[in-house]
């Protein structure tokens, strides 16, 4: 069971409890940044994110039985009728509970919450989302997602007819992280529902982009200032205004994200500090504190988690 079904999903598990005349049935599927599984058995486990576990957001749709998740000390569970979300790398454990339990599962990769999320709200996703775990099928927009995630579901197994039309797949996975930013509330949704969010200016858009292109350069925030033909002052202005952020720390955070990027990279085979210098973060220690804030984790442990995947 745990080849079949954990296979693709990643993760680990171990039963809850001694298992007697175990009985179980399991499907699973994986297209691009989706993958999805089917189980079904007469016991309880308990599932965790393991090195090699990528940053998805668990989708859990249980049929018969209990789907739940513990995180920051707090479980939640869903039962039929619902659904739980989890970010694989921030749950410290996802359970499988009753005597005959059937579940569906979606992984969506967490990229794609993050782009979608960029796209909304024109700045970058960085720390946790903190989406709301339980999602009620009963209520309209529950409903809306709860169907977009079995017709994706049901289309991948079975005959998998939507495996034939990767355009499809395509639509449908931007059409889901599109519905799950602006449906399930998360710590940014206030911001969604204010009728004066509006699109940032043009200066604005531009400063983003000559940060973008030139993030691994040393540049000042007089240079950004110039390339979008504003003042400092009005850039300031502009950031704190649409952005909820000042210039520079706006290039910081993007800075941030493409550390862990490399961190993460098993590939990249430059040190820590090496990496600290590259993205322009001269102090190591300001680097892993600010790191540390906003990731959870050290670039060490992240660093550590990379090397342990690469030894499996």
């Amino acid at each position: 069971m745990q080849e079949i079904f954990l296979g693709p999903a990643r993760f680990d598990a171990s039963p809850d409890h001694r298992l007697d005349g175990f009985r179980w049935s399991a499907d699973a599927r994986s297209h691009g940044a989706v993958t999805v599984a089917d189980l079904a058995c007469n016991g309880e486990w308990n599932l965790w994110a393991t090195a090699e576990t990528p940053e998805w957001l668990t989708i859990h749709v249980p049929r018969e039985g209990l789907s739940g998740m513990t995180r920051r000390q707090i479980t939640t569970t869903a039962s039929p009728g619902q659904m739980l979300l989890g970010q694989s790398r921030e749950a410290d454990r996802f359970l499988v509970r009753g005597g005959r339990h059937r579940s569906q599962k979606l992984f969506l990769d967490w990229g794609q919450i993050c782009q979608t999320f960029g796209q909304l709200f024109e700045a970058p996703l960085v720390g946790s989302l903190d989406l709301l775990p339980l999602v009620d099928g009963s209520t309209p927009s529950g409903h809306l997602v709860k169907n977009l995630v079995e017709t994706i579901i049901s289309g991948m197994l079975g005959d998998a007819i939507l495996l034939h039309s990767p355009i499809a797949m395509v639509n449908l996975t931007q059409a889901l992280a599109d519905l799950l930013v602006r449906l399930v509330p998360h710590r940014y949704s206030q911001r969604l529902e204010q009728a004066a969010f509006t699109p940032a200016p043009r200066h604005v858009r531009r400063a983003i982009d000559f940060m973008h292109a030139n993030i691994a350069e040393p540049i000042t925030i007089a240079m950004i200032a110039q390339s979008a033909n504003v003042s400092v002052r009005s850039l300031e202005t502009g950031f704190r205004t649409f952005k909820g952020a000042t210039p520079g720390s706006y290039l910081r955070t993007l800075r941030l994200r493409a550390a862990r990027k490399d961190l993460l990279d098993r590939s990249n085979l430059q040190s820590i500090r090496d990496i600290c210098l590259k993205w322009g973060f001269v102090h190591a220690g300001r680097f892993s504190a600010l790191y540390a804030s906003v990731y959870g984790e050290s670039p060490r442990e992240t660093r550590r988690r990379k090397t342990s995947s690469k030894a499996s």
